[in-house]
């Protein structure tokens, strides 16, 4: 495999794993069962098949699904690793308004009550949104530019 991609190693899954656990709860169990590639501060879910192919003279832009970033040992999840994560959560879950997704969407900071500790959940009614960093009492944005919308009905 290229330099700038690498299968995490048990030792480096099992800091990832707790991560999670600190964070959120818990771990999906789906995790038991796939691969996690490290790309820089990065992390990538993929199946292990893609062990089986030979990368040696393959240019390698991306890889897997992006689900969370480690950064000064913080977990970040991206909205995909929110959606896989949040329906198992069990702490730092934030229930958004309509108006409050609507802010969020338009990459604003949300301010938010409650008591949270960190990156949190995001959560409108049925559906897992991203994620953010609670600090005092408001939630900082990290939608990428790319993925705002300009209005939302």
């Amino acid at each position: 495999m290229k330099d700038n991609y690498g299968f995490m190693g048990s030792r480096e899954l099992k800091e990832f794993f707790k991560l999670i656990e600190n964070q959120y709860g818990i771990v999906p169990e789906l995790f038991n069962e796939t691969a996690f590639v490290r790309g820089k501060e990065r992390i990538y879910l993929v199946t292990r098949d893609v062990d089986a192919i030979n990368m040696k003279n393959i240019r390698i832009n991306s890889m897997g699904l992006y689900i969370a970033e480690v950064k000064n040992g913080q977990l970040r999840l991206s909205i995909e690793g929110s959606q896989i994560i949040g329906p198992i959560a069990t702490k730092n879950v934030c229930e958004l308004t309509k108006e409050q997704l609507k802010q969020w969407f338009q990459g604003n900071d949300v301010p938010m009550e409650g008591i949270y500790e960190g990156f949190v959940i995001l959560k409108h009614e049925n559906d897992y949104v991203g994620s953010g960093k609670f600090k005092e009492g408001v939630i900082l944005n990290f939608v990428p530019k790319a993925r705002r919308l300009q209005e939302m009905h």
